[in-house]
């Protein structure tokens, strides 16, 4: 088992930044894919921006490509997305994502995912 656990939301103004963090647990020695989610009331589930270990390969979603930045620290087992120019409409909760073992290319299918954190809530002021 893995277990997620992100932090760094928070209230920001339109135009500032913040940066996420996901620190994984447990069975971490795969190279699993791993990716930032997030969602609103009502909503469905929608992809931000995911990671490969495996060459340090990325994709960002359209509405968040230039200004969301995902990286990771190997030996602190944390991943991050740093949020820049943020705009009101990214106000949601944000979650933490890990695919299962062996599965190492991000995919933006939120069902791809076996592993969730518990979200960390993201929001920007007008």
């Amino acid at each position: 088992q893995v277990q997620l656990v992100e932090s760094g939301g928070g209230l920001v103004q339109a135009g500032g930044s913040l940066r996420l963090r996901c620190t994984a647990s447990g069975r971490t020695d795969s190279l699993s894919a791993m990716g930032w989610f997030r969602q609103a009331p009502g909503k469905e589930r929608e992809f931000v921006a995911g990671f490969s270990w495996i060459g340090g390969i990325t994709d960002y979603a359209d509405c968040v490509k230039g200004r969301f930045t995902i990286s990771r620290d190997n030996a602190k087992n944390t991943l991050y997305l740093k949020m820049n120019s943020l705009k009101p409409e990214d106000t949601t909760v944000y979650y933490c994502a890990r695919r299962r073992r062996g599965a190492v290319v991000p995919r933006r299918e939120a069902e791809q995912y076996d592993y969730w954190g518990q979200g960390t809530q993201v929001t920007v002021s007008s």
